[in-house]
């Protein structure tokens, strides 16, 4: 299936294909060379992830679209938003009183490095890094939709150039939420049948971490 997929990414995209895996293998080498064993020998996560996210966003940006103003401003709008979403995320994880212990994997990692990792800081970081593949496709498409307004008309100002770009960024959102809703519904079948099938009320259920 990994074959399947690069071989039509690099047929249908091209050049930008190719570089966009490559990108893709530089998140992974980041992933597994970098944050990775710093999470296990016991570092910060959240402060890893971002340090990690630093070579990710740049390294992948300008490898698939290439070193311009619309990828710089792209970059730029990706650091903003993962800061900003990264406060949020655990503004909220710490209101939720979430532990991070909701998975079986969680649990089996706590029981071999009881000392080390810190399970909410974990819980973190996978939220900021699951925020990086939404944002890459979010920054890069406003950026590009920018840019291709301006090249159509030079002339266009800049109050009815943000007007227009964000008619577009509108519909973007509407259909990326419902694209995130579905991933994660097809993501979590199970769940959704326990707050179907359950004799306890709902308010109950949905208020327990797992």
């Amino acid at each position: 299936l990994f074959w399947i997929f690069a071989g039509l990414t690099a047929v249908i995209a091209g050049r930008r294909g190719l570089a966009s895996l490559l990108g893709m293998a530089v998140s992974f080498g980041v992933i597994f060379l970098f944050i990775l064993p710093r999470l296990l020998a016991g570092n910060n996560p959240v402060i890893t992830v971002i340090l990690g996210s630093m070579v990710i966003i740049p390294a992948t940006f300008f490898l698939a679209h290439g070193i311009n103003r619309k990828t710089l401003a792209a970059v730029a709008g990706t650091f903003v938003a993962l800061i900003l979403t990264g406060w949020l995320a655990a503004i909220f994880v710490t209101a939720a009183k979430l532990t991070g212990f909701a998975s079986e994997e969680a649990g089996f990692l706590q029981a071999i490095r009881p000392d080390i990792l810190n399970m909410r800081g974990i819980l973190l970081a996978g939220i900021i890094i699951g925020i990086l593949g939404v944002l890459d496709d979010v920054t890069i498409s406003q950026a590009a939709i920018v840019q291709q307004l301006k090249a159509a008309n030079p002339k266009m100002k800049t109050g009815e150039l943000y007007r227009r770009a964000m008619t577009v960024g509108r519909d973007h959102i509407a259909s990326m939420v419902n694209t995130l809703i579905l991933v994660y519904a097809g993501a979590s079948l199970p769940l959704l049948l326990l707050f179907m099938d359950n004799p306890r009320p709902l308010a109950e259920i949905i208020n327990q971490e797992i």
